[in-house]
This record gives structure tokens, sequence and C-alpha cells, in this order.
């Protein structure tokens, strides 16, 4: 049992396969889905992993998720949700970003999401009811759903009896969607068919639990590979690195640092090669004597 994701709906739209037939898709994007902390048995009880998504504004997040965010090494997050695994093995790093080959196109996923609202409907749209006579004594509720229930015995309306009410906005998984396609520079999943919820919402993917899954599938997971530390201050610092091979700067250390020894080191060389000011002002001194004597 591997983790899952969190993703955001983007929409829908197609793909065209290599005979040419067209597979109706919904596009889901991966927004920064970092490990935010681990549960484990000897302190929890269960092993699973607490994954977070989005970009989070700090007045939305309270003390207690910010302290937890800063304890992870990772930003403020709009969605969090923990996933279960078997055994430790199943962990990923804490801090670790994953990537959308964690899927493979091929394989069958369960998306969880919250369906779209609907508001305050009648039984009509909500339930298929039929409605009443459009004539024979019928007056103004047509669309009504009729009696709710008996006489005196038993006195009461049964609970969960079908009548008007909110309307969607109900947490639906959705089973044995097919993954066609992934694209991991653009942090993209590609899902065959519609998936619950509107555009723009946070929904949950994980491995679908009543089809096997591929061999091939990354274990525990597939993560995005963390840049080296000299590619990130070459990038932060162009030909910083080549200064401080030539001056001898140590290269792990960060940019800062090397821009602060470089210039105690300029300033250093510029020192030695200024003469000293005895010596300078030694050639005005024995003009100034010389066009005395000539006076």
């Amino acid at each position: 049992m591997r983790t899952g994701v969190i993703a955001k709906k983007v929409g829908m739209t197609r793909l065209f396969q290599e005979d040419g037939r067209h597979v109706p898709v919904t596009v889901l994007a991966l927004e920064g889905c970092q490990v935010t902390a681990h549960r484990t048995a000897d302190r929890d009880g269960y092993y699973s992993v607490q994954v977070g998504a989005g970009e989070a504004k700090q007045k939305n997040v309270n003390k207690p998720q910010r302290e937890a965010f800063a304890k992870a090494e990772v930003g403020l997050k709009q969605k969090v949700a923990e996933f279960r695994v078997e055994s430790e093995e199943g962990l990923l790093p804490v801090g670790s970003t994953i990537s959308a080959e964690h899927f493979i196109a091929g394989q069958k996923v369960d998306i969880t999401g919250h369906t779209v609202g609907k508001g305050f409907a009648g039984a009509m749209k909500r339930w298929g009811f039929g409605g009443l006579r459009a004539t024979h004594g019928v007056s103004i509720s047509h669309r009504s759903h009729g009696s709710t229930g008996n006489r005196q015995d038993p006195g009461k309306v049964f609970k969960n009896k079908k009548m008007a009410g909110h309307m969607g906005d109900r947490q639906r998984t959705q089973q044995n969607l097919e993954v066609v396609r992934t694209d991991a520079d653009r942090g993209l999943i590609f899902v065959k068919g519609s998936v619950p919820g509107s555009k723009n919402g946070w929904l949950l993917v994980r491995d679908a639990v009543k089809v096997a899954a591929p061999e091939e599938l990354p274990f525990p997971g597939a993560v995005l590979e963390k840049k080296s530390t000299q590619s990130e201050h070459e990038e932060a610092a162009p030909g910083l690195v080549e200064a401080a091979a030539e001056h001898e700067v140590n290269p792990e250390v960060s940019p800062e640092q090397q821009a602060q020894l470089l210039e105690e080191q300029e300033a250093g060389a510029a020192a030695e090669s200024t003469p000293a000011a005895d010596e300078t002002n030694a050639p005005e001194a024995d003009a100034g004597s010389d066009e005395n004597k000539e006076g």
C-alpha cells in the first residue's frame, strides 16, 4: 500500500492516441504536494503519510499548523490529508515533493472529492419524483413531494425520508479510473473520464483498492530530486563558484559568505598594491628642495 497525492482539478479536455482515437480526460495538477509529517505505530498506533498541497496565506493558517509546517521545513499548505500505509517501508521522507510519476499510464486509481453543490432543491430535482397531477383538484402544489407520513400510527416522519433539502456538496469516491498520461515536468495527471467536484477543487488520488497495482509502480513513491548545492549557488550567483576557485574560497559555503570573502580578499590585495604614504610623498619633497635652491 502506497501513499496517495492531493491534486487540484484543472478541467476536462481530450487526448489523441497513436491510432487516432481521442480520449476524454480530466486534468489534475500537483501544486507543491509535499510530505509534511509521519504517523508511526510506536507513537500513533498506525502508519500513515501526511501530505500537504497548495500555498496558503499566513493569516489563514493557525499557529499550531504554522509550527508543524516549519518543523517539516515546508511552506504553508492549503490542503492537508493523511494516507495510510502498511509499514514503515511505505513512508516517504518528510519535506520531499511527490512527482506526477508517482502514477503510471494504464493503472487504475480511486479519486475522492466533493460533488458540485446545488443548494436547496425540491424533491423532483433532488430525488426524481414525478410530481402531482396538473389538474383534477391539484392547486399550486404540482411539484410537491406529496404525503410524508402515516396517520396516528406511527405518528411521525421516518428518518431519511426523501424530501426537499440541500443537494450536492457530498464526499464521493469514484473508483477504477484509468490514468491515461502523466507529465512530470508540469506536474499533471490525465485521468480518463470525469471526476467528482468543480474546477479548482481539491481531490485525493490513491491506488485503486479493487484492482491489483502494476508491478512497475515506484515504491514507496516517486519524488522530485533536489538540486545539488553547487548548482543552486551557480543559479543564485552566476560566476561566483569560478571566482571562488580562483581565490581558493570554499564553494560549499553560501553565496553571501562567498561574496563577503571575495570582498575581503580584494580589499587586502588593493592595500598591498598601494605604495606607502612616505614613499609617495618623498619625490614631491625633493622637487620642492630643488626649486628652493634655484631661487
